[in-house]
């Protein structure tokens, strides 16, 4: 058995460089959305979009926090060079144009993401912003754009190094129309965005494009392993556990306005297995990695929208502090299918506290093996941030834990909810989850920040045991599954520790 612990101060030595989030007021929390490219590639319509949105909606999804409304590549039909070169939308696809896309979206209470590439193309070979930034950011704007995804297909060079990728003038272009548009950067980790993405925009890809897989390994993804945070080659066809490592050594750089993003979600897709799934948005939670959903919401299956929901993983993503966790150590064991599996443990600090001097932590347990296996953390492995060997002041204290997934909603109750949707033109119009729905959150009413500060019981998962001073945390952990827990001082012990 090989071990190996990945220090978050070790790793922020090695980018030393200070950055600052850029100043345009959004994604003071992650942003969350959803966009069409995992599932449905170049084939994107106004249909497509306006569907969507509505099962948003009345899913309650929107009401989680879900608001961008995000059309990927394959859309326009290039410039028009008698309109000041501005690009013009595919008319078949978009017959009532963007604008009037934009408006429906925001009439729902949603946002309209749009996509371009900082290029000569994009990666679906059709126009690029390069060369154009000025032109296109001010179109966007006026069409009632919320949300930029920035792509790097075709740069003509430049990038190379981390000075010419971040001169680059879109971010400068989209603040000079005086609308506010999330910046989300998408150079895939060339050229260590996570060192200059903050000043530029509000968030940043850090490895190549995603797919829907646990861990295969694919040569067209290359860079695993302790050195996989220096990729020169992002590539692409990356698995879950793969762009999870690349994460683990970056976590410090992520702050309010300003975010790592491990790219969009697979949840719903279809290849993994419902423990993976949950394993996957687990990890882009606790990794505060932007929640973008990429499957098709018109046919989403229970056991899915089940996942998506779960507010509780979803207020660890939306803590107000920013703090990402942190991996604290990986085990590399012998399995017998595959020959290597990766156990892991993670943990960080959370915003709301129980009133005392000590903040909530989140604990992630993710097991790379093929069977069920039970894992251990210990708070002297928790908290080491706080204290190495056990010494730090939380370790002597009692531990309250919350499962985050034990509440996690029914399929039964999903499945009311998908074939109660108006969407799906079986309720009369309006219907919305949140509000017929039992114990169902509501960020757009009481924020995640709101309802952690009066301790909903929506957002704490269920107490399920005590850890007493210098403990462990015990789970059974699903092959390819994850156990995450928040756990919290023991009122008495914050207590006595007030007296001293």
């Amino acid at each position: 058995m090989r071990v190996f612990r990945t220090s978050i101060l070790a790793a922020s030595a090695l980018f030393a460089l200070a950055v600052h989030a850029v100043d345009n007021g959004l994604a003071i929390t992650p942003q969350m959305g959803w966009d069409n490219w995992n599932a449905f590639g170049c084939s994107v319509s106004e249909d497509l979009l306006l569907q969507t949105a509505s099962l948003i909606v009345d899913y309650g999804l929107k009401d989680l926090g879900y608001h961008y409304v995000i059309l990927d590549d394959c859309w326009s039909v290039g410039r028009n060079a008698s309109a000041n070169n501005s690009l013009v939308a595919d008319p078949e696809k978009f017959p009532n144009g963007m604008a009037a896309v934009a408006d429906h979206l925001h009439s729902l209470g949603l946002g309209f993401g749009m996509y371009s590439d900082a290029g000569k193309y994009t990666c679906g070979m059709y126009a690029g912003s390069l060369g154009y930034e000025t032109v296109d950011a001010q179109t966007w704007a006026d069409w009632g754009v919320d949300y930029l995804k920035y792509d790097n297909c075709y740069n003509e060079g430049y990038a190379g190094n981390q000075q010419l990728s971040s001169a680059r003038t879109m971010g400068d272009a989209l603040n000079a129309t005086g609308r506010p548009i999330l910046y989300s950067l998408c150079n895939w980790g060339e050229d260590y965005p996570w060192n200059w993405g903050s000043t530029v925009a509000n968030s940043w890809r850090i490895s190549g494009d995603v797919y829907d897989n646990w861990d295969t390994y694919d040569a067209r993804c290359p860079c695993d392993g302790p050195d996989a945070w220096n990729c020169e080659l992002p590539g692409f066809h990356c698995s879950i556990t793969n762009i999870m490592n690349k994460a683990s050594f970056i976590v410090s750089k992520a702050q309010p306005g300003a975010w790592n993003d491990l790219d969009m979600l697979e949840v719903g897709n279809g290849a993994m297995t419902d423990a993976e799934y949950v394993a996957h948005f687990s990890m882009w939670a606790v990794a505060k990695s932007p929640l973008i959903m990429g499957n098709d919401i018109r046919s989403i299956a229970p056991k899915d929208l089940s996942i998506l929901s779960n507010a509780a993983v979803i207020a660890i993503n939306q803590d107000p502090s920013g703090s990402s966790a942190a991996r604290r150590w990986m085990y590399e064991t012998n399995d017998d299918s595959n020959g290597k599996a990766a156990l892991q443990m993670w943990s960080g600090s959370l915003k709301s506290t129980t009133g005392g001097d000590y903040s909530d932590m989140v604990v992630l347990l993710v097991n790379g093996a093929n069977a069920p296996t039970v894992m251990n953390a210990s708070l002297a492995d928790i908290f080491i941030d706080s204290g190495p060997s056990g010494t730090a002041k939380q370790v002597k204290m009692s531990w309250e834990v919350y499962d985050l997934w034990a509440n996690r909603m029914s399929d039964d109750e999903a499945s009311a909810i998908i074939s109660s949707s108006s969407a799906t033109g079986n309720a009369t119009t309006g219907y919305n989850a949140t509000t017929v729905g039992a114990g169902r959150y509501n960020a757009t009413r009481t924020s995640y920040a709101e309802g952690l500060a009066q301790n909903s019981s929506l957002l704490l998962g269920n107490l399920t045991t005590t850890v007493q001073p210098s403990g462990t945390i015990v789970a059974t952990v699903d092959p390819h599954g994850a156990a995450l827990f928040r756990i919290r001082a023991l009122p008495t012990a914050v207590r006595k520790r007030d007296e001293l």
